[in-house]
């Protein structure tokens, strides 16, 4: 079964640091955790008092005490949601979970969810599956009952979908361009062709 700390690790590649960019939808982040979507994180009394006073922020990236208030954060509000645990490609569960960290999980989810039904020769293999962005019991089944050779083809889906989101999300908003290779780098283009 998939592990936790590696889809974490994986995703801390791209989220860790401190920003607070006006053009960023989040608005001011830490490790990825926009306090315009979670103002109520227990972090953020972390990270004002490191600011109030006049602390390094770097610092408290390196704080292991805060490094776990964060790895708590992302298990509890993404990797239980898409039941990470019980997914049995440890690659699908981290596509899943650095999606889901960039879109929501929802929108990881349905991507998930849309790979599937192409995947599944017109219902010959599985019914399709309803694309609501939620991690029930079938989805969760039809995923770990796939193919060994499909998961291969079903990373290489759900990237596309998530290609196409960034591209949908910049063509609407010219100024989210600024951070279109930073998103590239989230896509698994050099782990699928390896």
């Amino acid at each position: 079964m998939a592990e936790f700390m590696e889809a974490y690790n994986i995703t801390m590649g791209n989220e860790g640091g401190y920003s607070n960019d006006p053009v960023d939808a989040g608005g001011e982040t830490i490790c990825g955790i926009s306090r315009r979507f979670f103002p109520n994180w227990e972090g953020w009394k972390i990270v004002d008092q490191v600011k109030s006073l006049n602390g390094n922020i770097d610092d408290l990236l390196k704080d292991v005490s805060f490094k776990m208030v964060v790895a708590k954060f992302y298990k509890a509000t993404f990797w239980n949601i898409f039941l990470g645990d019980e997914i049995k490609d440890q690659n699908i569960a981290n596509e899943l979970f650095d999606t889901g960290v960039n879109m929501g999980v929802k929108t990881a989810v349905t991507f998930l969810q849309q790979s599937l039904n192409v995947l599944n020769k017109n219902g010959a293999l599985f019914p399709d599956l309803v694309e609501d962005g939620s991690m029930g019991n079938k989805t969760l089944t039809t995923l770990n009952n796939l193919n060994p050779d499909d998961i291969h083809i079903l990373l290489i889906f759900m990237n596309v979908c998530q290609g196409q989101h960034y591209m949908a999300y910049m063509k609407k908003s010219p100024t989210q361009e600024k951070f279109a290779r930073g998103w590239a780098t989230r896509l698994e283009v050099k782990k699928i062709y390896k």
